[in-house]
């Protein structure tokens, strides 16, 4: 996945500023993003401060290694199984 070229903190500002009244087509085009851009970060990040993002990011890495951990153990155990049901 692609890397975004602003930090949580500027996303976070972006919308603070956009609540604070200044309309969401200059505010795109000021800072040269799209619109579907903005109001998919307002609908993730809205609401948020900058330690509420880290802490989200936190969370979203630690559940994408808790399912790679997932993965794995469901493999082994389907292959424990198949090795069992040869025996048999």
């Amino acid at each position: 996945m692609r890397k975004s070229k602003f930090t949580e903190s500027q996303i976070v500002a972006m919308i603070n500023e956009a609540e604070s009244g200044v309309s969401v087509p200059d505010l795109c085009r000021q800072h040269g993003i799209g619109q579907s851009t903005f109001y998919k970060w307002r609908s993730k990040y809205g609401g948020m401060e900058a330690s509420g993002v880290k802490r989200l990011k936190e969370l979203e890495e630690e559940n994408r290694k808790l399912k790679d951990m997932f993965a794995t153990l469901s493999l082994k155990h389907t292959m424990l199984e198949e090795i069992v049901a040869k025996k048999l």
